[in-house]
This record gives structure tokens, sequence and C-alpha cells, in this order.
């Protein structure tokens, strides 16, 4: 399995910053070759400014099925205007035992 942590700082418009991560775990939910495949979650420090996110998924190949759909190509650019540029990401392999998503 492999993952991603993103991190950037944002003290812009709450709502809208909000809505675009739900309107993504949504789209994620409602594609049917992804769900289940693919997770991804959003979190806000403790600073109100500074924001995780963590995606996981199964295979290479799901990853290239959500990058290329439409949902995906938005919301990265609503990352990018949010983070006010290119925000610092990490990929990672998940090797440890956990109690699932």
């Amino acid at each position: 399995m492999r993952g991603i942590t993103i991190t950037y700082k944002y003290s812009g418009e709450e709502d809208a910053w909000q809505a675009a991560m739900n309107d993504f775990i949504d789209a994620i939910n409602n594609d049917p070759a992804a769900v289940g495949k693919f997770n991804y979650q959003v979190a806000v420090a403790d600073d109100k400014e500074t924001r995780f996110h963590w995606g996981r998924w199964d295979s290479a190949e799901t990853l290239a099925h959500v990058q290329s759909q439409g949902y995906f190509k938005t919301f990265a650019g609503k990352v990018s205007e949010f983070a006010g540029g290119t925000p610092s990401a990490t990929g990672h392999d998940i090797s440890l035992k956990s109690n699932g998503w």
C-alpha cells in the first residue's frame, strides 16, 4: 500500500476550504473504481492554519485512475490555490500493521 502526506498553511475562507475537501472526498466515495481502494483524510492543526492531507491507495492502477478523473484535477488546483503554490508532499509505503483506514 502507498500513501502521501501533504502539508501547507492556509488562513483564508474556511467554508471554501471545507467545501473543496468535502467535494473531493464525496467524489472518491461515489467513484466505483476508487471506493474502498483509495482513502483520503484531512485535518486542521491546532494553530488553525496548518493543513494535513493523508491519501492511501491499494495499487498504482487505482492511483492512476483517480489522478485521471476530473474531480482530482479540480481538487489538485484548489489545493495549490489554498497552499499559495505547491504544497509539501511526501510519498511513503505503508508497511506497518494498521487497524484499517
